[in-house]
């Protein structure tokens, strides 16, 4: 029986891992990372492009790169968190026949958004494999709390795509109690928040865990949150800032140019991350 590897897809990064010796052993893709960008690209020849490769050539290929499909995942276009979407990215998302949202390159081919997660995960597998020397078949998925039915059914569709038999959707904050093993200390039956600050979304859940029949179970009892406060859009209040500093002095709008835009996209995301160790950056 092959192994069962576990996947945190992420809306801005995933990562993989699988049990070793009653241990977990998140899996370096590669690139030698443990995560790693939830971004596919379409390059010219049809070629498809994840990961890490797929974000540095972003830049210069804005309307083929598609990042944050976790926010669209098992949603309908006329979504209130997809009109969102629709003015923060330089991809097109367009409705389905269904009125699902989908999402579009720039010579119009129409997909899916679990035919992109499909791909991120084909990667997970892909670097499980790599990792393990053996095909990988089976695994456990976690998605937020507040997914609905249609999302979870979603996730899973982009599991089968990938090749993936999903044997479990996980809960977001019941996978974080587990890895701080709170299943395994004793004591009561009690009531814990986890807070899950992602590159998407923040959200609060309260999980019970209770001991029944000698095993821990664990059951969220409400959650809550904003699907759209997350490192994404951190990056976008950065951007919004840079855009006014920008056609103030020049009296250009960047965000008309997609090329500008994904330009910025990055410099913002480095300004970030340097401004949590610095008082300051510059962008140039």
């Amino acid at each position: 029986m092959g192994r069962i590897i576990g996947i945190d897809l992420g809306t801005t990064n995933s990562c993989v891992a699988v049990m070793e010796g009653g241990s977990v052993r998140v899996i370096e893709n590669a690139e030698g990372d443990r995560t790693t960008p939830s971004i596919v690209a379409f390059g010219k020849d049809g070629e498809v492009i994840v990961g890490a490769s797929a974000k540095r050539q972003s830049v210069t290929n804005p309307k083929n790169t598609f990042y944050a499909v976790k926010r669209l995942i098992g949603r309908k276009f006329t979504d209130a968190e997809v009109k969102k979407d629709l003015h923060m990215v330089p991809f097109g998302i367009i409705a389905a026949d269904n009125g699902d949202a989908w999402v579009q390159t720039s010579d119009a081919k129409r997909m899916a958004p679990p035919e992109i997660s499909a791909k991120v995960l084909m990667k997970m597998k892909k670097t499980a494999e790599d990792y393990l020397g053996e095909a990988v078949t089976e695994a456990v998925i976690t998605v937020p709390a507040y997914f609905n039915d249609s999302q979870r059914q979603a996730t899973k569709d982009a599991g089968r795509i990938a090749g993936l038999d999903v044997k479990r959707i996980i809960n977001e904050p019941t996978a974080a109690a587990l890895a701080y093993g709170l299943d395994k200390s004793g004591g009561k039956d009690r009531k814990i928040a986890v807070y899950d600050l992602g590159g998407g979304t923040f959200d609060v859940s309260v999980i019970e865990i209770a001991e029944i029949d000698g095993e821990k179970q664990f059951e969220v009892l409400s959650t809550n949150g904003d699907t759209f406060l997350g490192g994404e859009d951190f990056d976008m209040r950065v951007i919004d800032f840079l855009v006014e500093e920008f056609k103030k002095e020049q009296g250009i709008d960047l965000k008309q140019d997609p090329l500008a835009l994904q330009r910025l996209k990055d410099a913002a995301e480095r300004a970030k991350i340097e401004l949590s160790s610095l008082q300051q950056t510059d962008v140039n």
